[in-house]
């Protein structure tokens, strides 16, 4: 009868422990524990890193660090609150223009129907400027043009209205439950989602090869209508930083969203999704992914023995 007892209190454990993982998503994870990170080693024991969140120390609002061999978060704060995403916007603009397989050799124009009816609209891009959609693709990523943003858009089979209907559905698509788009710049602060959603659409954006190159390239020349050549340069300074390996890089501001900056980046051997929202200072999302990085080196390697205990590299008792 003890046993049968037993058996019945384990298996209703268990089923508690389900159901609280099934109710958060995996998102569980608390800012003040410990935890550990298994690295891609074939070494035995398993070498673990131990993460302690409480060390660190982010000023943006939203800071979420996505380990993608677990798809578990490392580090969550504000994960679900829903927030202005500004330029992270054009990553879901470009999925689109990608999905539709257009010709990236075909030339699109600037022109008056292109002006941003938005406030703080900014761009170096004048009007009659012709690039190729793949030359307007890389400045909307890379330096986040406002107006190669909206002429990919107006190119786009259906115009605008349909650009941003099929941005809308890609989310629904890829699970973004809280993620809502209205223009394809990110000027306008009703496009929005959260930091769990954003996760999943660099997940889907870094399978692109153009996006890519195109989000980690580092200055672009290109001539201007005048003939005159126009240098342009990556939003994210990182990218020209040679430590950091990134495979995705975006940038946003308006003042409703603060910065922001989404990363897909491999730090220590671990492949990383960083989203950092609502962040003050020109300087603080940079900061902020800096501080993420060097928590994630320091952090101690650990041995993960197979009766589930760890001991540190290098402790033989």
């Amino acid at each position: 009868m003890k046993k049968q007892l037993l058996i019945l209190i384990v298996f209703g454990h268990a089923l508690l422990a389900a159901a609280a993982h099934a109710e958060t998503g995996g998102y569980s994870f608390k800012v003040g524990e410990s935890h550990s990170v298994p690295l891609s080693f074939k070494d035995e024991p398993r070498r673990v890193l131990s993460l302690k969140p409480s060390l660190l120390k982010v000023r943006s609002h939203v800071a979420l660090v996505f380990d993608e061999q677990t798809q578990r978060p490392i580090y969550n704060k504000h994960g679900q609150s829903v927030m202005p995403i500004a330029s992270i916007t054009k990553l879901m603009t470009a999925m689109v223009v990608l999905d539709a397989h257009l010709p990236m050799d075909q030339e699109i124009t600037v022109d008056e129907d292109h002006l941003n009816k938005i406030k703080r609209a900014k761009s170096r891009l004048r009007i009659g400027t012709t690039l190729t959609r793949a030359e307007m693709l890389r400045l909307a990523l890379m330096a986040s043009e406002n107006r190669a943003a909206l002429a990919l858009a107006r190119s786009y089979p259906g115009g605008t209205a349909a650009l941003v209907a099929a941005m809308n559905a890609k989310a629904r698509a890829l699970g973004m439950e809280n993620t809502r788009f209205f223009e394809p710049t990110g000027l306008d602060s009703d496009n929005v989602s959260t930091a769990q959603d954003l996760v999943k659409m660099v997940t889907a954006a870094r399978r692109y090869t153009l996006i890519h190159q195109y989000t980690t390239t580092a200055s672009l020349s290109v001539d201007n209508l005048n003939g005159r050549t126009m240098r342009f340069g990556n939003t994210n300074p990182l990218v020209r930083n040679a430590s950091w390996d990134i495979g995705l890089s975006k940038t946003g501001f308006i003042n409703e969203a603060g910065q922001c900056l989404v990363m897909q980046a491999t730090i220590k051997h671990r492949p990383v999704i960083i989203v950092l929202l609502d962040s003050w200072g020109k300087r603080t999302r940079v900061g902020d992914a800096n501080r993420i990085r060097r928590w994630m080196e320091r952090a101690p390697l650990r041995f993960a023995e197979p009766r589930g205990g760890v001991r540190l590299a290098g402790d033989f008792r």
